[in-house]
Parts: C-alpha cells; sequence; structure tokens
C-alpha cells in the first residue's frame, strides 16, 4: 500500500548490526550502544535523536537492548510500547517477566512459521498474557510468510491516527 518513511534507533550492547540490516533495507537507523547498560534511556534516546530527522519520519520505532527485564520501568518518551515475544523463548515468559508484559500495549508473537517444529502451546503464552497485560493485545507475526503483517500495519496506522 503506501509508503511510510520509517526510521528506529536500536539498542544494543557492542555492536551496530541491527542499525547496519536496517539501513541496508532502506529505514533511517542509528545504534545506540549501551556498553554494559542492559536498557536505553531517556537521555541515550535524546542523544540519538541529534543524528536522526524524526521529524520528516512517519515512525520511529526505539529497540530496547534484548532482554524481558531491565527496560521494562524505563520511560523513553514513547507513544506505544510493543514486545517482540518469539514463539522460540517458550510458553512461561508473560509470567516469568510480568511488568514487561504489563506495560505492552501490544505483543508480537513472533516466528510463528516455526511453530510445526517446537512444543509449544500458543494458548498457554496467551493465557499468560491475559493474566498480566491489563489490555491483552496479540498479532502473531511472520515476517517469513508474511502472516499477521497486514494486521500489525494496521494496528500502526490506527496508532498514528490518534497522534
Amino acid at each position: 500500500g503506501r509508503a511510510r518513511r520509517l526510521g528506529a534507533l536500536a539498542g544494543d550492547l557492542a555492536t551496530e548490526r541491527d542499525a547496519e540490516r536496517l539501513q541496508k533495507a532502506g529505514i533511517a537507523a542509528r545504534s545506540i550502544t549501551t556498553g554494559s547498560a542492559c536498557h536505553l534511556d531517556a537521555d541515550m534516546v535524546h542523544r540519538a535523536l541529534h543524528d536522526v530527522d524524526w521529524t520528516a519520519l512517519d515512525f520511529l520505532f526505539v529497540e530496547n537492548v534484548g532482554n524481558l527485564v531491565c527496560p521494562a520501568v524505563y520511560d523513553l518518551g514513547q507513544a506505544a510500547n510493543v514486545v517482540a515475544l518469539s514463539v522460540t523463548e517458550g510458553e512461561d515468559k508473560p509470567l516469568k517477566y510480568p511488568v514487561m508484559f504489563r506495560k505492552a500495549d501490544l505483543v508480537l508473537l513472533t516466528k510463528i512459521d516455526l511453530l510445526p517444529h517446537l512444543d509449544l502451546d500458543v494458548a498457554a503464552v496467551e493465557a499468560g498474557l491475559a493474566r498480566v497485560m491489563p489490555n491483552p493485545r496479540v498479532i502473531r507475526l511472520s515476517a517469513r510468510s508474511g502472516e499477521g503483517v497486514a494486521a500489525w500495519l494496521g494496528w500502526l496506522e490506527e496508532r498514528r491516527s490518534r497522534t
């Protein structure tokens, strides 16, 4: 459909690989390397915004450092919190790390194309999310097959229209 101008700030402990991959895909991206910090904070995001023309973007994604503990308690000035939960991580994560999911507006259950190869009960994942999220919303997503992509884009457009 319509082309959107995308940008990303990719948090990582030590590399710029995620930002480089995004740049190759035509997305305005900058890496925020934290050294040993397990999360981004508002000051790191603020400094990174000086290197991205974020006012020209339709969406700016902030990818926090990849864990389900530390990033949950830091406000980065975001309009929405989305948690990407891979099916390979197991069904216990919502109950094991409730703070991350409690603050989420949406959970993307990713890599669902791998489900035939895993012993994972998706209903158990969704039941766990329902226990910890005030308003549970889950989109099952596969970047490989495209399943769920239309729903994800629709959710983003809906959020964008509210701002």
